[in-house]
């Protein structure tokens, strides 16, 4: 196959792509020969190619906001730590790294923050998605360790989704359990989640718990399996310890007592405990619903628990499964990314793993305590004991809890230097020094997924401007403090010592092993496929499962049977704050959206910051559909848009976590999120923050379409956005300007004809700037919700000399013909329009076959197809 094989930079499903380029031009497509996807793409990953030019791009080194050399910038990154180093000691420097990293990148660092400056400072966004399971893990298993592999769960015949929207947060792995179901409609699939999410379009029964109430969940399911006699007595005899206490605090949790609890009928909890307990073939596959709690920990190991009790590990077809979030969050475990680990899978806080590493590297300081934490880190540096802080791809000022105060603490660090790629964002607002880093198809190295599965990450564009890879930029730092045993050449020579490490004085002692690759050649690196560690020197060959037969990693090879004591949430509701905010993803966007909004199609999916309730709790605090509010919590604020669904949870309120200051006026959820920690994991709750909700009360409403991009506004709310040949602004307001028309002349330029239409008296305004017979901008401006189609009027900009009935329709701000408007989009890879399809549905189609058929929707990368699926149920009620 033509092209160059590399892996998708999204969520750790780590699909293969293959990258072409024509040109000038990048075209991708999902490789047919990589294990985690066949080739399948999502939406984000189909789009991959259009976000790779060089518009925003970091593109030189700047010392306090000036363009300078590299040997200049080095310098002085190097001198700054040294100095904070010599006059505060190694624990007053940090770094702040990221799972958009490669592997060969968090190597590096993590041997010069551990190894050589002597500190365990430096700590990475996975802490904020995936700590937890890191934690439950090394509880039970002894190690960092997935027991299975995807095709398990395509083998199952029970999946059960625990805090999990799959469906828009790991949409390929998803399509192939729903491939697989219906070839066995047999297979049974759970959602457990307060929220009715898109992924209940899969399922066959949907537990919508109290939240937080997950351990009391499964502390039931234990106390059912024990009574039921489902329990592998032999397996938890020979290959466990733990059990007794395990089973007595999990006894008095009957089917009752956990329906009152969750918040749920006794009826569905007692359908899903029989369920599992019957069905050999069970896959339990958990995210950031478990992970992000003050007791995520518990609730990994309260998942565990029922899969070790019931022998159901390291099989085909069974086992517990951790969705992780980032593209590489497992490959920055293995190489110690987080401040409580050292590379290769071992402990900072084992003094015999501490010399081996020492060793290894010839380390001359080696870090001896674990290191600070993501949030106790900023809180450090807001207190003034971290005084030199190094953020590597990641924008900790978005994506933190407490992020207002983030900011403030961040404001005070005498020296922070941020790498990234991109030119600007709310981090790189307060950085001292910046450094233009690669980027994905720039980048050469490894990465890990879900499944344990090691892929290559392939260079196919030359690094633009001045930009270097990350490992390379603290090397080249390492070697400017005076550090030796930085001498790398390639990315190969990172990866080959990073493979030795992994079996050095191992023995079988570690999970962790990929030194059959310590000596692989610069080709044969090049042409590494892809495969699941462990992979040992002079041992067998990859293994897609572990722990079938036993053999965890604690000292004596059994696993630990936790024993789960459940503990509400730290954040509680009152009546100050009487519902609960609970954070995540949207399908096509991707963390604060530095890549995702180059894309004008992933845009055009979910525009702005929403938040999402019950229409008894709409009425209750007087919030209305469409309209926008104002979402508070005691630490910050955010203005949304208000979408009502009967499928969220009464007293629960969902919103996205995109959006920074880059992208909207008051769209930061994190400002809002306490900065409530598990005590075990350091991992925040970010699904539990008390809230309140309230109409903001707007006196005016207009949207802007400029074809070129125009200053941000200055308004009480705006969200700003890419069309396909045009960029869109919401905007909304307390007061209206003196004159629209001053306002409308300001955003959209002088030159030209202009259309115009004024009711003062009933405050709506019409404003277009045609230039050169082409359509330049549009202004609309109403009291209400009373505002024209954006997506009808986005595609004007499209036509290379507007007609008669164009201008008319612009002046009475409506399409002469309806089908003109497509409606928001719902599949993103062929721009198919909510209007387009009620419209084949009101037309006979009654599957989302028939509408795939008809329109296209659907039949591609998959992902709306479960948004399909809720348009055709009220027609098929109505039928």
């Amino acid at each position: 196959m033509s092209g160059t094989r590399t892996t998708c930079p999204y969520c750790g499903v780590g699909c293969g792509i293959v990258a072409r380029v024509e040109r000038d031009a990048v075209n991708v497509s999902g490789d047919p020969d990589h294990p985690a996807n066949l080739g399948r793409l999502c939406s984000k990953g189909a789009a991959l190619g259009e976000t790779v030019g060089l518009e925003d791009r970091l593109l030189t080194p700047l010392v306090n906001g000036k363009r300078t050399s590299w040997d200049v910038a080095i310098a002085h990154v190097a001198s700054g730590f040294a100095q904070t180093i010599a006059e505060h000691g190694p624990d007053s420097v940090a770094f702040y790294v990221s799972g958009q990293l490669l592997t060969e990148d968090y190597y590096v660092v993590n041997k010069l923050a551990k190894g050589f400056i002597g500190t365990a400072n430096i700590d990475t966004n996975s802490r904020l998605c995936m700590a937890s399971s890191v934690a439950g893990h090394k509880r039970a298993f002894g190690a960092d360790v997935v027991p299975g592999a995807y095709e398990d769960l395509e083998q199952a015949d029970l999946v059960v989704f625990v805090g999990s929207n799959a469906a828009w947060c790991h949409p390929v792995l998803y399509q192939r359990i729903a491939a697989a179901k219906e070839k066995r409609p047999q297979m049974r699939v759970v959602l457990i989640d307060p929220r009715r999410t898109e992924t209940a379009a899969l399922a066959d029964l949907h537990l919508p718990l109290r939240p937080g109430s997950d351990a009391v969940l499964f502390n039931g399911l234990l106390n059912h399996l024990s009574e039921s006699g489902a329990i592998d007595a032999d397996f938890v005899e020979r290959h466990t310890s733990g059990a007794a206490a395990a089973l007595a605090a999990a006894q008095p949790y009957g089917v009752e007592r956990v329906a009152e609890d969750c918040g749920l009928p006794v009826g569905v909890v007692a359908m899903f405990f029989d369920w599992f307990a019957r069905t050999e073939r069970t896959a339990t596959l958990y995210s950031q619903g478990i992970n992000q709690s003050s007791s995520g920990v518990d609730k990994v190991n309260a998942i565990l628990n029922c899969h070790l009790f019931t022998g159901r590990i390291g099989r085909p077809g069974l086992g517990p499964f951790s969705l992780t979030g980032q593209p590489n969050a497992m490959g920055g475990r293995e190489v110690g990314g987080l401040a409580n680990q050292l590379a290769a899978h071992m402990e900072l806080g084992d003094p015999a793993q501490r010399e081996l590493v020492q060793r290894f590297w010839n380390a001359p300081r080696m870090a001896e305590k674990p290191g600070l934490k993501a949030v106790g880190l900023f809180e450090a540096i807001g207190a003034g004991r971290v005084k030199a802080l190094w953020i590597m791809a990641t924008n900790p000022l978005v994506s933190l809890p407490d992020a207002d105060r983030a900011r403030e603490a961040l404001g005070k660090c005498p020296l922070v230097v941020v790498s990234d790629c991109v030119a600007s964002n709310d981090t790189l607002k307060l950085a001292h020094i910046t450094l233009p880093a690669t980027t994905w198809g720039e980048k050469d190295g490894t990465v890990t997924n879900s499944e344990r599965c090691i892929s290559r990450q392939r260079r196919f564009l030359d690094p633009p401007g001045e930009a270097r890879d990350d490992w390379r930029i603290v090397a080249d730092v390492a070697k400017a403090m005076g550090f030796d045993g930085f001498n790398y050449a390639m990315s190969a020579d990172v990866f080959r010592e990073h493979a030795a490490l992994s079996g050095y004085e191992n023995a079988g002692a570690r999970a962790f092993d990929i030194s059959a690759l310590q000596d692989v050649s610069e080709a044969d690196y090049d042409a590494l496929a892809p495969f699941q560690w462990p992979m040992r020197r002079g041992g067998d060959g990859p293994k897609a499962r572990l722990f079938g037969q036993g053999g965890f990693l604690h000292p004596d090879g059994r696993a630990r049977l936790i024993a789960i004591e459940p503990r509400p949430p730290v954040g509680r509701t009152d009546a100050a704050w009487p519902l609960v905010l609970n954070t995540g993803r949207v399908r096509d966007h991707w963390h604060t959206m530095t890549r995702t909004a180059r894309a004008a199609r992933l845009s055009g999916h979910v525009f702005e910051p929403y938040a999402e309730l019950h229409p008894a709790d709409a009425r209750r605090y007087g919030v209305v559909d469409g309209e926008l509010a104002e979402v508070a919590s005691e630490r910050g604020r955010m203005i949304a848009r208000v979408r009502v669904s009967a499928e969220q949870r009464r007293g629960c309120v969902f919103a996205p976590m995109h959006w920074s200051d880059e992208f909207a006026a008051a769209g930061r959820v994190n400002a809002l999120v306490a900065p409530h920690v598990d005590p075990i994991s350091g991992q925040p709750e970010s699904k539990q923050t008390p809230v309140s909700i309230a109409p903001y009360a707007a006196d005016w409403r207009a949207f802007l379409l400029t074809r070129e991009r125009v200053a941000t506004p200055q308004e009480d709310y705006w969200t700003l956005g890419r069309g396909v040949e045009h960029w869109r602004i919401e905007l909304a307001g307390m007061s209206a300007p003196p004159s629209w028309d001053e306002r409308a002349r300001a955003w959209l330029g002088e030159p030209g004809e202009w259309i115009t239409y004024r009711d003062a008296a009933a405050g709506r305004y019409r404003f277009a700037r045609i230039f050169e017979g082409r359509l330049e901008g549009c202004l609309f401006v109403a009291p209400d919700l009373a505002l024209p189609s954006r997506s009808w009027l986005g595609g004007l900009f499209g036509a290379q000399e507007l007609t008669a009935s164009d201008r008319q329709t612009l002046l009475a701000g409506r399409p002469l013909n309806k089908s003109a408007d497509v409606g928001p989009i719902v599949c993103a890879c062929f721009g198919i329009g909510q209007n387009q399809i009620d419209a084949v549905i009101s037309g006979g189609a009654a599957s989302v076959e028939a509408v795939g058929a008809r329109v296209k929707a659907g039949t591609n990368c998959g992902s709306c197809k479960s948004e399909i699926a809720k348009r055709l149920r009220p027609a098929t009620a109505a039928a």
